[in-house]
Formats: C-alpha cells, structure tokens, sequence
C-alpha cells in the first residue's frame, strides 16, 4: 500500500510564499500520475495542478505563474512551490496519487491535508 503525508502549510501574508511536499512510502513503484488538490471553507475540493510520471504539468488558471509543481521520484516526495500567494488560495491542500498495479488495477492515494492560510 502507499501512504502520501502531506507537509509545510502554515499561516503567511498575502505576496509570500510557501513550499508545500508530500511523501510518499510504502509501495511507491506503483505511483503514476501525482496531483495536488484544495478545498477551501464552503467550497469543493479543485485541482491545482498535477504532474505525470515522466514531469508532464498541467495547472490551474488560478495558478499559473504562481505555482509550481515537481517531484523527485528518487525520494518519493511531490512538491508545490507557492509564490504571490493571495487570501484567496486559502484552503486544505491535499496530495493524490495514481497507484497503478498489473492485473489488479488503480486507485486514488490521498494525504491527511495541510493547511494554507494567507492573510491580507
């Protein structure tokens, strides 16, 4: 099984930064595609940006230019670098991943979340 921790949320002004990670152990050969997703107070959890196995991204419009997102597939850990964050991107941010296994299929991995607060 694979277990995603997610790490680095805290509390920061408007046009600061943050740098979220996720770890990921347990059975990590099977990750593909990663992901981070938030869902801030009253709303449905959005993607923000995702990452393939091979470092193919895609990004939210919210986002881009803002963010970014990376991995190191050698430590198993999934990265998002926040810049000019805005109150805005306030919310839970939860790491996914793509577990694949031969024969038996996929699944969806989630982290616990961390959260993001940004004042203005």
């Amino acid at each position: 099984q694979v277990q995603l921790v997610e790490s680095g949320g805290g509390l920061v002004q408007a046009g600061g930064s943050l740098r979220l990670s996720c770890a990921a152990s347990g059975d990590t050969i099977c990750i593909s595609d990663m992901g981070w997703y938030r869902q801030a107070p009253g709303k449905e959890r959005e993607l923000v940006a995702v990452i393939g196995s091979g470092g193919r991204v895609n990004y939210q419009d919210s986002v881009k230019g803002r963010f970014t997102i990376s991995r190191d597939n050698a430590k198993n850990t999934l990265y998002l670098q926040m810049n000019s964050l805005k109150p805005e991107d306030t919310a839970v941010y939860y790491c996914n991943a793509d577990c694949i296994r031969p024969i038996i299929g996929s699944h969806e991995v989630w982290g616990q979340g961390t959260l993001v607060t940004v004042s203005s």
